[in-house]
């Protein structure tokens, strides 16, 4: 039987270690936002016989304000700029035909700026509440938790950092992968911090569930005990449940299409992270409490 329990200073010190750096980026960097929250157009168009350099100078003629030009392969151009009309973007258009009779747009996105504002309040208030109707599910679920020394606020409040420990360590993730390479974040971010607090929380509660069990039939078996084996019991079934999932989400990153790859990559890790906190975070966090009411 692995001594997980009793391990938990130096589990505590690695998820340390790893979201020190992402809230560090998060708080001096910040996340590199989409269109989807700050507004804007992006245009993808191929122009076989520019430059990025030229297509830059081209836009300064017809575009106000600021613009970025990325290139890609075979010609390709990804166009970030402002909120432009249904009259400036056929404008740019123009140009880019004068610059290069081959001009071929691929696809065009705009989002006009009050809507790009609302949408990042409403993602912000869609997380915090998920949030704590997780916490407000869980302390309702283990009421009737009769036995052992932990009351069921505690479970809910442990499942609570825990899932913060995963809401950071994905933003973390981004923030730098923002920094360093240009990745932006927009709703699809959203979606998949969602569905990782949901994976995430799924987890807990089948440790809990366990830990509450072996309560019920331990006797006067030490609590960290109680614990330490009810971890052992569902550590094989979290990680299986876990490797299959993102087997199937390594295989979407590497071969799915290029507007889900970043999608995929923030639910990889955040699963990876939630099957970690659910087992090495939240559990641990129940003995740290009971251990801190006894010194008390």
């Amino acid at each position: 039987m692995y001594r997980i329990i009793q391990k938990r200073n130096y589990l505590f010190a690695l998820s340390f270690v790893l979201l020190v750096p992402g809230v560090i980026a998060t708080v001096v960097w910040g996340l590199r936002l989409g269109i989807d929250f700050t507004g804007g157009s992006v245009m993808s168009i191929r122009l076989p016989n520019a430059t990025a350099a030229a297509v830059a100078e081209e836009l300064k003629t017809v575009v106000a304000g600021e613009t970025t030009v990325q290139a890609s392969d075979h010609g390709m151009f990804v166009i970030r700029l402002p909120f432009l009309t249904s009259d400036q973007h056929q404008a740019v258009l123009d140009r880019f035909s004068q610059l290069d009779a081959q001009a071929e747009q691929q696809s065009f996105e705009t989002v006009g700026p009050t809507i790009g504002r609302e949408l990042k309040q409403r993602a912000v208030v869609a997380v915090v509440l998920v949030l704590l109707a997780i916490i407000i599910y869980i302390t309702w679920a283990f009421r009737r938790v009769s036995t052992g020394p932990v009351p069921s606020w505690v479970y809910g409040l442990s499942a609570l950092f825990a899932l913060v420990h995963d809401v950071f360590m994905v933003i973390g993730a981004f923030a730098l992968l923002g920094h360093f390479f240009g990745i932006e974040v927009n709703a699809l971010f959203v979606t998949a911090l969602l569905t990782v607090l949901g994976f995430s929380v799924h987890d807990t509660i089948v440790v809990f569930d366990r830990v509450r069990e072996r309560l019920r039939t331990s006797g006067a078996q030490a609590f960290t005990d109680v614990v330490n084996e009810s971890l052992n019991q569902t550590l094989v079934r979290s990680i299986n449940t876990s490797l299959t999932t993102v087997l199937v989400l390594v295989a979407l990153f590497l071969f799915g299409g290029a507007s889900i790859k970043f999608f995929v990559l923030a639910l990889i890790i955040g699963i990876i992270s939630g099957t970690y906190s659910s087992i090495f975070v939240a559990t641990p966090l129940l003995v740290v409490y009971d251990q801190w009411k006894h010194r008390k």
